[in-house]
């Protein structure tokens, strides 16, 4: 069993999972690669003069790898609550379990539908709907929660990371029971 299952590889997801595989948290992130920040040319992206989304996904992934993060590419079709975790099917019949699920499943709702989560209309261009979430990122079930543009944050990648790190810090804080930091030093 995973401490934390995260489903989608983008700038959010992959810095959730940076987050919290560094606090020591087995962490799986699962990722259909069709994100659209593969696609993007990104020149407003601090700390970088211009790169491409493809390179930014792929630096994304080879710094949670580097804390423990297993990354599996696999369309998450379903969540169900499974006496205290949460058990996750894929598309190709395989199933994953975790304490607790981050959603970062960018545009598409689909999956929040389907696992009876709460949603809402986007305001984002190309973002119909948005799952529902409070200020920490908490969705309307317990230990479900979601960020990045899927919580209705702006599809801009400095903010989805930003928003995929902050939720982490969220939910690494409710599992310590105190404020987590995660500050190195030279």
């Amino acid at each position: 069993m995973y401490d934390i299952i995260i489903v989608g590889g983008g700038p959010a997801g992959q810095s959730a999972a940076l987050f919290t595989s560094k606090a020591g948290q087995k962490t799986l992130l699962l990722d259909n690669e069709k994100g659209l920040t593969q696609r993007a040319l990104l020149k407003n992206h601090y700390g970088a003069k211009e790169l491409s989304g493809k390179e930014l996904v792929s630096i994304g992934k080879e710094q949670a790898q580097s804390f423990g993060t297993k990354i599996q590419k696999a369309q998450v079709i379903s969540i169900e609550n499974n006496k205290g975790a949460f058990l996750l099917q894929t598309e190709d019949g395989e199933t994953f379990e975790g304490k607790q699920v981050i959603l970062a499943t960018g545009s598409n709702s689909k999956l929040a539908e389907n696992s009876g989560l709460k949603t809402m209309p986007g305001k984002e261009p190309y973002v119909k709907t948005i799952i529902e979430v409070d200020q920490d990122g908490h969705t309307n079930i317990p230990g479900i929660w979601a960020c990045g543009v899927a919580a209705g944050v702006s599809v801009h990648t400095i903010i989805t990371s930003g928003d995929g790190a902050r939720v982490a810090v969220n939910l690494l804080s409710e599992i310590k029971g105190e404020r987590f930091v995660d500050h190195d030093k030279l």
